[in-house]
């Protein structure tokens, strides 16, 4: 059987250090509407399920608190995320499970089915990724133990990018290194892919030409997509590269590492200070959320916004050079899509490329926010990585029941 049964869904899971976002999805109608949304926070800890039913207008169930037999981390989680599962779609489990995984390194430039080798080799890129890719990979783990039958589907932040020119991916440094997986891969790929098959349908009239995408949120990154791929972004080999972030320094003279080295730091110690402490906390030295410094009346608050902002000007220049020009700007993401002060300060500083911002659209988080003489349309597109992890894994499951 190839098509998919009136009662089969499809879970996806975005799984961080102390929590586990999850959507589950209607396989058998061709839009894949959610049916629920939910998270499983305080893992490690005091493990409690919240529930967003499909249809409840955004209004959460009160919350289930775990039993003390599910506080052994993710792998408790998510017995009983299952258990619940089954209980709520009247004994059936969903049929795939899809995965964020952040890195996909060199070895996988498409989403993938996932076995023990893709699994051992996912584990070989986590000091590429020591904030995600370990939190990705556990769940995949514990759902391989409990329902060993279930298709679990990869999906990597870095797919979409992988078909760059080599100019454009190239570090300069010699070529043993490149072939070894030393190379500029950019992330946030998913978020990025959403929204370039979104365009036609929002954005009709740059959807075919060159678009500069931002993606602001904790992790920032940009993306420069010309007719629906990407052409170059501003991170490199890890999350630590581009635009500044929470608390990631964003691009950085490699000397300073070397200065840190020399200062007697390690690789761990210099690892946990450029993925925790810099960004707009190590700026600010108050908070590495944006509503916190807007908020605020402290002169630090403003230094760490401006060099956000600064930096995100830059990036458009360089990313529309890219594509020898620019035709639409996009800003997605919780910063992205909720803080139209952060987006009145970037469009500002883009005007001298042709973005005219219409300051009433842009306060009311209108979906277009420029004038209509703007020669730089602007957009405020919200994005949904689940939703590109649920189309990849129904069609992985097809072509595995196909085979």
């Amino acid at each position: 059987m190839t098509e998919m049964s009136m009662t089969e869904t499809i879970l996806v899971i975005n799984a961080g250090s102390s929590s586990i976002k999850f959507q589950l999805f209607d396989a058998a109608d061709g839009t894949l509407p959610v049916r629920l949304r939910g998270r499983i926070e305080g893992i490690g800890t005091a493990p409690r399920l919240i529930v967003q039913e499909s249809g409840q207008d955004g209004s959460r169930d009160g919350g289930v608190t775990l039993p003390a037999e599910s506080g052994d981390g993710v792998p408790g989680a998510l017995a009983f995320l299952g258990a619940w599962l089954r209980g709520r779609l009247g004994g059936a489990m969903p049929v795939a499970v899809g995965h964020r995984v952040v890195h996909g390194g060199p070895a996988y430039d498409s989403h993938v089915a996932v076995d023990d080798a893709v699994i051992g080799t996912l584990e070989t890129y986590v000091p590429l990724a020591p904030l995600h890719q370990p939190n990705n990979l556990a769940p995949i783990r514990a759902i391989r133990k409990l329902l060993p039958d279930v298709l679990q589907v990869a999906c990597f932040d870095t797919a979409f990018h992988r078909h760059h020119s080599e100019p454009a991916d190239r570090y300069a440094i010699p070529d043993a290194l490149h072939r070894e997986g030393v190379r500029r891969y950019g992330f946030h790929g998913l978020s990025y892919e959403y929204i370039a098959g979104r365009l036609p349908d929002l954005a009709p009239g740059i959807a075919g030409g060159r678009v500069v995408v931002a993606h602001l949120g904790s992790g920032a990154s940009m993306c420069a997509i010309q007719d629906g791929r990407s052409v170059d972004s501003t991170m490199g080999f890890t999350a630590l590269d581009g635009l500044p972030m929470g608390t990631r320094p964003g691009q950085l003279d490699p000397g300073v590492v070397l200065y840190l080295m020399d200062k007697g730091m390690d690789a761990r110690a210099i690892e946990r200070l450029l993925y925790h402490d810099c960004g707009l906390k190590g700026l600010s030295g108050i908070s590495n959320d944006v509503r916190d410094l807007l908020a605020s009346t402290d002169p630090r608050a403003k230094l760490a916004l401006d060099c956000f902002v600064y930096r995100a000007s830059l990036a458009i220049g360089a990313l529309a050079a890219a594509m020898g020009g620019i035709d639409g700007l996009v800003f997605t993401a919780g910063i992205g899509e909720r803080a139209p002060a952060i987006r009145k300060a970037i469009a500002e500083r883009a005007r001298w490329l042709g973005v005219d911002l219409d300051e009433a659209g842009n306060a009311a988080n209108a979906l277009c926010i420029t004038t209509p003489d703007s020669r730089v349309k602007g957009w405020v597109i919200p994005t949904d990585e689940e939703r590109m992890i649920a189309l990849h894994t129904r069609a992985i499951l097809r072509r595995h029941r196909s085979a």
